[in-house]
């Protein structure tokens, strides 16, 4: 998959500059120095410098930092290409070297730019203890998988689903007679034995499924646009093709590879999904106690909010 990873944010530069100034008074000191003491039995891999230069270092410890930001989902297949990891550890870099030279310049002093570190750094840390509460409230596999089963005992109306049917498909786009022409050409190929994936792949104008030998995957009535729908329901047997079907994207010929009645979804197939539930919402819960019970030690000042609203109102 191919992912384009996104340039740093104006907050992760405030990040950066606030390693630089927090605990390090010499700006061209390695940034080595800004790691925690207490790691000495790190992995190798993510201590070791990836790039270099000016008295900085980006580590793999940088690169995994700055990789929250992609998607839990493509992450890991971004962070095994070697091009990828060596692109974001020289953005690193830059980024790091403009915090260096905004600290020599001074710019970390001004008020604003304090604040902004500020924030940027308690957000790093709030994110972090964050992630250790979850960590000691979410509970294991099998106590949310008992859970979940309660789950779905206590609530079977939550897991019916209407009928639905997998099947696939092949497109001849066009409205023209040329193109109803070979759409009936392409029926009489597969009634006569010819492999229906391999000519999705090779003929079908829906280049996403045709990828998949024309698989659409299950879907239940109202996915669909009328026409299609109404050919894909009339099947009735796994393999079996519907005539030529005329919709707005062209023509379409199709095979029911499974049709599946009303019911109730059976446990294992809900599972995982219940457990992850169940997990996220044990955590969500416990970082909203924390978060109220911190808030009550906060005291607001009425006057001080009114005079920054008032401030910011009489701004252009």
């Amino acid at each position: 998959m191919t992912v384009s990873i996104q340039r740093m944010s104006a907050v992760s530069l405030v990040l950066a500059v606030s390693l630089l100034g927090s605990g390090v008074q010499a700006a061209d000191k390695s940034a080595k120095a800004a790691q925690p003491a207490a790691q000495p039995s790190a992995e190798p891999a993510a201590s070791a410098a990836l790039v270099e230069g000016k008295g900085l270092a980006i580590t793999g410890f940088d690169i995994q930092a700055d990789a929250q930001r992609i998607p839990p989902e493509v992450r890991n297949s971004i962070l095994v290409r070697p091009t990828n990891v060596q692109r974001m550890a020289s953005d690193l870099f830059v980024f790091r070297r403009m915090a260096q030279m905004a600290h020599e310049q001074g710019l970390d002093r001004d008020p604003k730019v304090k604040a902004a570190m500020q924030v940027a750094r308690d957000r790093a840390l709030a994110e972090a203890w964050m992630a250790a509460l979850d960590e000691k409230n979410r509970p294991d596999v099998a106590s949310a998988e008992k859970q979940a089963r309660s789950l779905y005992l206590a609530k079977p109306e939550r897991f019916k689903v209407d009928e639905s049917v997998h099947v696939r498909h092949i497109l001849i786009g066009g409205k023209d007679a040329d193109a109803r022409a070979a759409a009936d050409k392409l029926l009489e190929e597969l009634k006569g034995g010819a492999d229906f994936a391999a000519l999705a792949k090779e003929r079908s104008s829906d280049k996403g499924s045709g990828a998949r030998g024309g698989d659409l995957g299950f879907f239940e009535r109202g996915r669909m646009v009328p026409e299609f729908e109404k050919a894909a329901f009339a099947l009735k047997q796994p393999g079996e093709l519907s005539g030529v079907v005329e919709s707005q994207f062209g023509f379409h010929v199709i095979q029911l590879v499974e049709l599946r009645p009303a019911g109730t979804k059976p446990f294992e197939e809900v599972r995982d999904e219940l457990v992850k539930e169940i997990q996220a919402s044990a955590t969500q819960n416990a970082r909203s106690v924390a978060a109220e019970t911190i808030r009550q030690d906060a005291k607001t000042n009425d006057a001080a909010v009114e005079a920054f609203v008032s401030g910011n109102t009489s701004k252009p």
